[in-house]
């Protein structure tokens, strides 16, 4: 694989100088020609003037954040990223490379998720440039190489996630936001490592249900939740129950023979499970009347 490589480069300001002094040498070489012999004359200026030329083709800027790849006829030299006027062979070709770091969202693309249902989806990867090499030679088009490898990567991680779920050892697009990043991130960077790229984060922009089921996954998801929720309401006044009924026996306040132990379990559902406040009844007779 191509590697990147420094290539030393002479300071521009001193050879900008040199420049405009055979500049000014040829003006004068032009103007006090008439008292030359004109086969010198010739020599003369034909010498000047390639000399200005490689001069000043050798001249070329490199800004902050910015790098310069340097080839000689096909051969890859190097990579200049000292900011400032640098000066190197008139005969390297200088390709112009950012290293800013760069936002990319990509299109809302209509997936499946692991359940089948079909989402949208959508994501913004944070990148930038690490390796000039790579991005210049081992791919033909580096911009749009990290386009279409992470629209590849988000439909590829939106089939191993469901949309959304109830259960808490089941991660979900919507619920662990993180994690899904996190994983989104590590597969992008997978996929874009030969282009010399670095992904700094990825994220999703946008997530919902594609619109002819929509309304459908919104009713099955209240539904789920209402379900969830209940559970969790069961599971707290079993417990409850459980822990008056032990505490109760355990202190002797009053014994209960099985009836009266069902009776009680199903009063204390009922208080505990219902949605709305429950009448109290004041018992003026026994236990068992």
């Amino acid at each position: 694989m191509m590697r990147e490589r420094q290539l030393g480069t002479v300071p521009g300001p001193p050879m900008a100088i040199l420049f405009f002094v055979v500049l000014v040498g040829l003006v004068y070489t032009l103007i006090a020609g008439a008292a030359v012999r004109p086969a010198i004359l010739t020599i003369g200026l034909g010498v000047l003037t390639l000399l200005d030329l490689l001069l000043f083709a050798g001249l070329f800027v490199v800004n902050p954040n910015e790098g310069r790849v340097l080839q000689l006829f096909g051969d890859y030299a190097g990579t200049v990223k000292t900011p400032g006027l640098r000066w190197a062979n008139p005969l390297y070709t200088k390709k112009r490379i950012s290293l800013r770091v760069r936002n990319f969202e990509s299109a809302r693309l209509k997936v499946n998720d692991h359940d089948g249902n079909p989402i949208e989806i959508a994501a913004v990867v944070v990148w930038r440039v690490v390796d000039t090499a790579e991005a210049v030679f081992q791919v033909d088009d580096y911009q749009n190489f990290v386009k279409v490898q992470t629209e590849s990567a988000v439909r590829n991680l939106a089939t191993r996630y469901t949309y959304d779920t109830h259960e808490d050892h089941t991660m979900s697009l919507r619920a662990n936001t993180n994690e899904v990043a996190e994983h989104m991130k590590q597969e992008i960077q997978e996929r874009l490592a030969t282009a010399g790229v670095e992904v700094m984060e990825a994220r999703i922009s946008h997530l919902a249900y594609a619109p002819e089921i929509a309304q459908a996954m919104l009713q099955r998801q209240q539904a789920g939740a209402i379900i969830a929720a209940r559970q969790r309401i069961v599971e707290g006044a079993v417990g409850m129950v459980e822990m008056a009924l032990e505490m109760l026996s355990k202190r002797e306040i009053v014994e209960f023979d099985n009836e009266r132990k069902a009776a009680m379990v199903s009063n204390l559902l009922v208080v505990l499970c219902g949605e709305r406040a429950t009448q109290p009844v004041i018992n003026t007779g026994t236990i068992y009347q």
